[in-house]
């Protein structure tokens, strides 16, 4: 997130244009991201109730067979995606001379998608692992050399040439690439990997069995988002490049309950696989307290200093105008994201996916949207963002209760069962 914001910052300074160019590209950066994922969040959960039910050889076979799954899974989307950018921009409302400047980023950032994937992939199977410290580590080295990678393309330091929007880009496609190497050297130092084909097919089965309903919930959000950023359009590419950056601002508060949520699957699976359900109650309730707190704290952060940021970043009145709007509005819900990502991390990690899957359609297709559309009908801008943040603050109830009753249940049939001491 901190490698994505600062991106926002340099094109800010080289113009409006291209920051805008920038924001229609968002929409399918979050879909291969949102992808790959997926394939984390299936292969983690399987990972991590094995190693719960102290079968560590399955888990390293899991973890094998994952990495070449996820190299096979993206390669084959962004071959698909490829040849048709300049069709997808256009859906999303790009024209004029910001719709070359996309297609040619997305171009070029393709090229990283595989090392980025390994690297988010290979995390969360870490940490699923029981390994918390490290992936960290590897996940800021990445984003520092993505930050220190995109002046040096961009702008043309040191001698290299300036390539404006590709050179970030490129940055991203250096950084990743050598991000991959590390995580490649300590999964093999780490002897997390086996040199085992066998059973590739079992396993992936066993991913996507978690790992096709939540990239198929993760999806939504990127399908949201590209409708999100049609409407914004319509509004001018000032407002598209205010809202991108104002909506990456927004990330790096919101990161800490994302990254509270990735955390916490790997440690309810795996006290799930030994039966350890108060563990399981104690971490969600801890992390719930906490998502709601850090929202509040966000939310007095966004609206206060934020748009003197975007300010500072760029003076274009619109995109000032319109980062404001956004961060008054959007950040109000980021609590409620956080205890909607809890609970459905936690359903993934407990090998049941469909309950995620179904409150994100509902939350996306039935609730999210029809507001927007309406909301930017009748207040304009403005009300684009309400019927998000009204559609996160009913999901985050739903799932929070779902999870409920569904552990409750669970812990009650082994009581009957006598299963729990």
């Amino acid at each position: 997130m901190a490698a994505n914001l600062a991106e926002s910052v340099y094109i800010g300074f080289v113009g409006t244009l291209e920051l805008a160019a920038l924001g229609f590209t968002f929409p399918l950066v979050m879909l291969m991201q949102s992808m790959s994922m997926g394939l984390a969040v299936g292969a983690s959960s399987v990972v991590a109730r094995s190693i719960g039910a102290n079968d560590h050889a399955k888990a390293k076979i899991i973890l094998t067979h994952s990495l070449l799954l996820t190299i096979i899974f993206v390669s084959f989307i962004a071959i698909v995606l490829f040849p048709n950018l300049e069709s997808l921009f256009r859906l999303l409302g790009a024209g004029g001379k910001a719709l070359p400047l996309a297609v040619e980023y997305m171009q070029v950032w393709f090229l990283g998608l595989p090392f980025f994937s390994i690297a988010m992939v290979g995390s969360q199977l870490m940490r699923s692992a029981g390994d918390v410290k490290k992936p960290g580590y590897l996940m800021v080295v990445g984003a520092a050399l993505q930050i220190l990678c995109g002046p040096i393309f961009i702008f043309g330091l040191g001698g290299a040439p300036e390539l404006g929007l590709l050179g970030a880009a490129l940055g991203f496609v250096v950084a990743r690439f050598f991000g991959f190497l590390l995580y490649i050297y300590y999964i093999y130092v780490d002897r997390l990997i086996v040199g085992q084909l066998t059973g590739f097919l079992s396993s992936c089965r066993d991913i996507f069995h978690v790992g096709l309903p939540a990239i198929a919930s993760n999806l939504i959000g990127p399908l949201s988002f590209s409708i999100i950023t049609r409407l914004i359009a319509g509004h001018g590419t000032a407002f598209v490049a205010g809202f991108s950056l104002a909506s990456r601002i927004e990330t790096m508060l919101a990161m800490v309950i994302w990254a509270l949520s990735m955390s916490i699957a790997p440690f309810v699976g795996q006290n799930w696989g030994a039966n350890e359900f108060g563990r399981v109650r104690k971490s969600l309730r801890t992390a719930h307290f906490f998502a709601l707190g850090w929202g509040l704290l966000s939310f007095i952060v966004l609206a206060g200093l934020g748009p003197f940021a975007v300010a500072a970043v760029n003076n274009d009145s619109n995109v000032v105008e319109a980062a404001f709007i956004y961060l008054l509005i959007a950040p109000i819900s980021i609590g409620f994201m956080g205890v909607l990502s809890n609970s459905t991390n936690s359903f993934n990690a407990l090998g049941q996916p469909k309950p995620p899957l179904i409150i994100s359609v509902v939350q996306t297709i039935f609730v999210s949207l029809p507001l927007a559309v309406l909301g930017n009908y009748l207040f304009g801008f403005p009300g684009i963002f309400i019927g998000g943040a009204i559609a996160m603050i009913l999901s985050s109830v739903v799932a929070f209760y779902w999870l409920r009753i569904y552990i409750r249940k669970e812990e009650s049939d082994f009581e009957r069962e006598g299963l729990l001491t």
